[in-house]
């Protein structure tokens, strides 16, 4: 036996002295702007205070983003504009006096780096979340915590829906979107499960009214997540929010424009 381990680590001493450092050589283009303009006006509140961040693409195995600096931002709707200023050099854009009017047209611009970016889209309304149902022989094992939360779709009118789901039971919040195609003016729910959520946790449930373009950007975005494949996988597809470098459209920005109300349900499982 002692002959036996002194082989084995003769060999694991010989194959580490052989081993060499392998550095992967990456390509690198110029970083991007990355607009995160989520205006959000939820249920019950004034909906005055608004952020928008920005920041830059950084390479793979970069652990820091870098913020975007030193931006002109502002959201004018009619005669209204708003200013965001930013908080230090942060990439944090805020506003105070936002006025949020539902079905209103608003109008993104930011000036950076030379460039004049811009986007528009419309507040959306969203119904409010009924009821939320608790199953506890749900997954594939039978034994996961399920959610259903409910609500009533308005009928003889499109809707579109983004549902987000945070807990303690995963650090990255559940995302899916939904349109009313074959659910039209009934009730229909956004579901939640994962096999780490036990009782008594709270899941903070979001349902955001979203335009049909916001729908299928993020439709796109959510798929693309799913697919097979490891880090260095070619994605499908180049997704593009509805943000519009003006000045030179060839250095497109990423991220999205997007004004919704909100109803919100802070829920503790059973």
């Amino acid at each position: 036996m002692k002959k036996i381990s002194t082989y084995l680590i003769t060999i694991l001493i010989l194959f580490i002295s052989c081993e060499e450092v392998i550095e992967v050589n990456l390509n690198t283009t110029e970083p991007k702007l990355v607009i995160d303009a989520s205006i959000n006006w939820y249920k019950g509140t004034a909906g005055n205070q608004q952020e928008i961040n920005l920041s830059l693409t950084a390479p793979f195995f970069e652990e820091n983003i870098p913020p975007a600096t030193g931006a002109s931002v502002q959201i004018t709707s009619g005669n209204s504009i708003y200013i965001f200023t930013e908080d230090g050099t942060t990439g944090n854009y805020r506003n105070n006096n936002f006025v949020p009017i539902l079905n209103e047209t608003y109008q993104l611009t930011i000036q950076y780096n030379g460039e004049t970016y811009t986007a528009t889209e419309t507040l959306k309304p969203v119904v409010a979340i009924d009821h939320v149902e608790q199953n506890n022989t749900g997954g594939f094992s039978g034994e996961d915590i399920e959610l259903k939360a409910y609500y009533t779709d308005p009928g003889n009118e499109e809707n579109y829906y983004f549902f987000e789901f945070l807990s303690t039971a995963t650090l990255a919040p559940s995302l899916e979107v939904y349109n009313d195609e074959f659910t039209n003016g009934n009730q229909i729910f956004g579901y939640y499960s994962h096999e780490n959520l036990t009782t008594n946790q709270q899941v903070t449930i979001r349902n955001y009214g979203v335009s049909e373009q916001f729908y299928n950007f993020m439709f796109i975005l959510l798929q693309q997540n799913v697919q097979d494949g490891g880090p260095f996988e070619t994605q499908p597809a180049t997704v593009r929010g509805n943000c519009i470098n003006q000045t030179n459209q060839e250095n497109y920005p990423l991220g999205y424009f997007r004004l919704s109300e909100v109803d919100e349900i802070i829920y503790t499982t059973q």
